[in-house]
């Protein structure tokens, strides 16, 4: 749980079932490994609605601290990742790393089963599998697949796309068949005291209140490079790191007739290349290359997914965006794809996480490397 309407309506609903049922809340950041300031999420208050919901249902509830495993696996990387000039989800390893990952270990000895208040949905797929684990005790004999949920302006499919397939097997999305409508509907009509809490925006650790730039630089010192005019190549402006900026973002000069957007980034020039306005030719792609490619199904793609001369299928490289068609074609490296769009796609940027849909199951997710 995490102090939201969600997953407060979520415990509610397996309140109702025959479950013996337990609240877990994680605590992933630690606001003392900021420098000496006292924002981050705000943990404590989280927490308190948790413990008024699980109250008021009669749940029993624990908080676990996994600070440490977010700090190693998720913003350790993500730091990286901005001070290359890259664009990281963390959001997306949070869910792979830590709920779906070191939450899930800790739970290994319980024979249970995580239910979150994710919009996504699973249903089971009756092929048979290379690889077996154990689910509650017992050998799985059906393979989990990530579908989209009912409330397609909430799905969040794409944050769970890097989960592996055991850990989605033992996931349980009861609001799949929910809007989030009717989610605060049911809250409201239950009496929690989440009904009426506003949904959490942004990346965790930096809350809505703060700038993104203010947070990072506290971690990544500044390593000022010059902001060039693409077309041509004048220097009309300082940046103070390649993380400040990512491709499409709105770039604010003094002295500019007219609103400029950054079209490009040069780790080795350590420079940012920018043009005027927001539907320049610059911005947008026709494909890109993906590494680190992961099925979701352990070691391979599913049976009639054509890797070698290409398949068609729909992608999404941020969230709220609407999927859109491509072909997916294997490189040489097994671990690497390459991606064209039917249709150039605006900003997108290094780093991001393309996330690969047939129709709407999700296959599975890469780290953008390159774009064409």
């Amino acid at each position: 749980m995490s102090g939201g309407v969600d997953s407060s309506v979520v415990a509610k609903l397996l309140s109702e079932k025959d479950y013996d049922l337990s609240a877990v809340y994680m605590r992933n950041w630690d606001t003392r490994d900021e420098s000496g300031t006292d924002g981050g999420c705000e943990w404590k208050k989280d927490w308190t609605y948790v413990q008024k919901v699980c109250k008021i249902l009669d749940i029993r509830c624990e908080m676990i601290d996994l600070s440490r495993q977010y700090w190693n696996d998720v913003f350790e990387p993500a730091l990286q990742m901005w001070e290359n000039g890259e664009t990281p989800n963390p959001d997306v390893w949070c869910n792979k790393e830590v709920k779906f990952g070191a939450l899930l270990d800790r739970m290994a000895s319980r024979n249970s089963w995580i239910a979150t208040g994710h919009y996504a949905d699973k249903s089971w797929s009756p092929t048979p599998r290379l690889l077996s684990y154990m689910i509650s005790g017992k050998m799985a004999t059906a393979r989990p697949q990530l579908l989209r949920a009912k409330d397609r302006t909430k799905d969040q499919t794409y944050y769970l796309s890097a989960i592996p397939e055991p850990s989605l097997a033992r996931a349980i999305f009861p609001l799949a068949p929910y809007t989030k409508m009717e989610v605060r509907a049911l809250a409201k009509k239950w009496g929690l005291p989440t009904a009426e809490r506003e949904e959490s925006m942004g990346i965790c650790f930096i809350g809505e209140k703060r700038r993104f730039e203010n947070f990072v630089s506290q971690y990544i010192p500044p390593k000022p490079g010059p902001m060039i005019e693409l077309i041509s190549g004048k220097t009309v402006g300082t940046h103070q790191g390649l993380w400040s900026y990512t491709i499409g973002q709105g770039a604010r000069l003094k002295g500019m007739h007219q609103k400029m957007f950054v079209a490009k980034k040069d780790i080795h020039q350590n420079a940012v290349y920018i043009v005027p306005g927001p539907d320049h030719p610059a911005l947008y792609c026709k494909g890109i290359v993906a590494k680190d490619w992961r099925w979701i199904w352990q070691n391979d793609p599913p049976p009639g997914i054509d890797t070698e001369h290409g398949f068609h299928g729909r992608i999404q490289i941020r969230h709220c965006m609407l999927d859109v068609p491509c072909i997916v074609r294997r490189e040489k490296d097994e671990s690497t794809m390459h991606i064209t769009f039917e249709v150039p796609e605006k900003g997108v940027a290094s780093g991001q996480v393309a996330a690969v849909w047939n129709r709407d199951w999700c296959l599975g997710c890469g780290i953008i490397s390159q774009t064409f």
